[in-house]
């Protein structure tokens, strides 16, 4: 039969030989009937040339991969299109389902390679982008997957030939540099046959799967355990001519060291010895003790050559949209492509790396990066700066120092122990560095003014001791409340992490007056840095006199070197009872969710997975609109879940109508886990819905 009226560019048999599917430039896809020769069905939908297809395993889906940027799946049975994949940037050139059925992987122009979860089988539905990985520093002409299912093997155009491991594309093995363009590939066990642009054919070995990701840190640093004191710091002042390594003042560990820069261009080194992977912290007081010095620490060899921290390998690029950021705002951080970005991965911007914390929430949105609230952290002691419009930004993976990852056409950033400004941002100006000693030995610690100026108030003092991982935790937000009877008010705990404590805290609010109650426990996630409560009032509640109404307080409990230690902090203030509620929320769960009389409600909800449930209100003396916020809506969620499909107006009870249905989205890496959760009615004082337990369950 003849197949085509145009150029025919890809063919491919499904699974049991009864139908091919064919295609090329004029955009359709033809199935044909194999013992017939005559055509099922076309299949048109693509803009662009299509390049490849290929059937799912069991032969009831095909995959087709375009010119137009775009991957489609579509049901062989009656050609119904089922998705079509938008996330690439450029041409694909090869699509395959993976050996389970349980994915798709293609690959093209853009140079990613990237897998889809296949939700749609039997109906239109949307498949969820699982990995973007930047792979070559060409076009990828062509990929396989590998018997076994575990790697796949992809050829891009500057004649590179790379193995990936499945699902997580982690890079396996870079396979020899071909002679020529690589224009097919068929997958053995162990081995591939590539055949290439000069009509040469070869077997190449493939090394079995191994788990080849590197870690940033091989071993756990050495710092102070809170059962171990340290002795207290030697005072030393700065002796001059201090300004190179063979001036270098000695200091002993701890140390509180005083100087100044004296002068433009002035440098102070002082010498300390450390054991290998000893963890110390050098702390500057200057611009809060009122001095012109704008510091900078740097720690060095004993030859004076700086030390690398980390390596940080890009994995994909992209560039600020929109509008540029200043040094301190924690939102909207708005990128190019930023739907293949996850949560909790490192961005770096010249110079300065960050974490992402929260989703866009909308169209007009960005992300939001580390602590989410507040002036923003930085990572690796680099240093919060500004960033004009379209900046160059790089998502990167640690690796550790002298790391030489195989090249994948991205850059490697390489930090070395220097701070200007605390990462943190407590110390404001005022440089904090946390150094882990490579290796037994004598290093130098250098302070200068960023800005190279000096001058008699340029002066400084240096707290140089052994890392105390530590924690303190205080209320941020809603203190004195005033709780309606019958109703409750959401406060905030904050959590002020140091020398890189990242553990969960436990927090209880005791002494509370009689009548009241409050959500328990209250856990900040680890690597978190706050925590959301509410306090309730019963219905017909007095007001407690100011010493009972006073006395409540905080106690915050970690485990830090594997030591249980608890802090105490002052708690609510005075709480009051107060108007009548005008509204009253509470969250309705779906058929199914757990429910105990006199307990929380129960919902459940698995990594990856949207749940659905209702709120609704009760109006008392109230018929605005209920507003339950907008990127905030959904209190004190796990890390990684979210209200999901809020729209532009947020989540919201509309005049006249009391109930609101609303979608919770975990993201796939959330782990198990149990949080009590609550919704907040912004109207009538900030009306919180009674808490429900919401269980993360694989």
């Amino acid at each position: 039969a003849a197949l085509r009226g145009d150029g025919l560019g890809c063919g491919a048999w499904s699974p049991n030989g009864s139908v091919l599917a064919t295609a090329g430039y004029d955009s359709k896809i033809v199935l044909w009937n194999a013992e017939t020769g005559t055509p099922l069905r076309t299949l048109s939908g693509h803009n662009g040339a299509v390049f490849h297809v290929a059937f799912s395993p069991d032969g009831t889906l095909l995959a087709s991969a375009s010119g137009d940027q775009t991957v489609k799946i579509w049901r062989v049975a009656d050609g119904e299109r089922l998705d079509t994949l938008k996330e690439p940037q450029g041409e694909q050139f090869a699509v395959e389902f993976t050996q389970d059925g349980s994915g798709i992987v293609a690959a093209g122009a853009d140079r990613r390679i990237r897998l889809w979860a296949l939700k749609s089988r039997d109906k239109a539905q949307i498949n969820p982008l699982l990995e973007s990985r930047f792979a070559h520093e060409a076009t990828i002409n062509t990929l396989r997957i590998l018997p076994g299912g575990r790697q796949v093997v992809s050829a891009a155009l500057d004649r590179s030939l790379k193995v990936w491991s499945l699902p997580a594309l982690e890079l396996q093995s870079v396979l020899p540099h071909q002679p020529d363009t690589l224009t097919a590939l068929d997958p053995h066990d162990g081995a591939v046959l590539v055949a290439r642009m000069n009509g040469s054919i070869e077997t190449l070995s493939v090394p079995p799967p191994t788990n080849t990701e590197e870690k940033a840190a091989a071993a756990a640093p050495t710092s102070l355990p809170q059962t171990e004191k340290e002795e207290p710091p030697a005072k030393i002042a700065e002796v001059e001519p201090n300004n190179v390594p063979a001036q270098a003042q000695p200091i002993p560990i701890p140390a509180e060291v005083t100087g100044s820069i004296e002068a433009a261009g002035d440098v102070d080194v002082f010498r300390f010895e450390a054991k290998k992977g000893e963890a110390l912290t050098f702390e500057v007081f200057a611009g809060r003790e009122k001095s012109t010095l704008d510091s900078r620490l740097e720690v060095r060899d004993e030859a004076g050559n700086p030390i690398e921290r980390v390596a940080l390998q890009a994995t994909r690029s992209s560039w600020l949209t929109f509008r540029g950021k200043d040094a301190n705002t924690s939102g909207d951080f708005r990128v190019q492509n930023y739907a293949e970005m996850e949560l909790n991965e490192f961005l770096y911007c010249n110079g300065e790396v960050v974490k992402l914390w929260m989703y866009p929430r909308g169209p007009d949105s960005g992300f939001l990066v580390y602590p989410g609230q507040g002036n923003r952290q930085t990572y690796f002691d680099t240093t919060p700066t500004a960033h004009p419009l379209g900046e160059p930004v790089y998502s990167v993976r640690p690796l550790p120092p002298g790391a030489q990852p195989a090249p994948n056409g991205l850059p490697v950033f390489r930090l070395n122990y220097e701070n200007d400004d605390d990462s943190s941002r407590i110390g404001g100006r005022d440089s904090v560095l946390h150094f882990v000693a490579p290796a037994d030995g004598r290093y130098h610690l250098r302070v200068t003014d960023t800005r190279g100026f000096g001058g008699p108030m340029a002066k400084y003092r240096v707290v140089c001791r052994r890392t105390r991982p530590d924690f303190s935790v205080m209320i941020s937000a809603g203190s004195k409340p005033s709780v309606s009877p019958g109703s409750g008010r959401e406060f905030q705990v904050k959590a002020v992490r140091t020398d890189g404590f990242e553990g969960e805290i436990v927090v209880e609010l005791e002494d509370l007056p009689p009548g009241f109650s409050a959500t328990a426990p209250i856990v900040i996630e680890a690597g978190q840095n706050f925590a959301l409560g509410v306090i309730y009032a019963e219905t017909g509640l007095t007001k407690p006199t100011p010493e009972v109404a006073a006395r409540t307080k905080l106690r915050a409990t970690a485990t830090v070197h594997g030591t249980t230690v608890t802090h105490q902090s002052t708690g609510l203030g005075e709480i009051g009872v107060g108007p009548a509620a005008k509204i009253t929320v509470a969250v309705e769960p779906s058929a199914g969710d757990e429910r105990t009389a006199g307990q929380p409600v129960e919902m459940s909800i698995r990594p990856g997975e949207t749940i659905t449930a209702k709120i609704r209100a009760r109006r008392i003396d109230f018929k605005d609109r209920i507003e339950l916020g907008k990127d905030d809506s959904g209190r004190n969620l796990p890390h990684g879940v979210y209200v999901d499909n809020i729209g532009l107006n947020g989540l919201l009870i509309l005049e006249g109508e009391t109930e609101r249905e609303f979608a919770l989205t975990a993201a796939k890496w959330v782990p198990e886990g149990r949080r009590l959760i609550f919704f907040k009615a912004t109207g009538d004082g900030g009306q919180a819905t009674p808490a429900l337990w919401l269980n993360v369950k694989k």
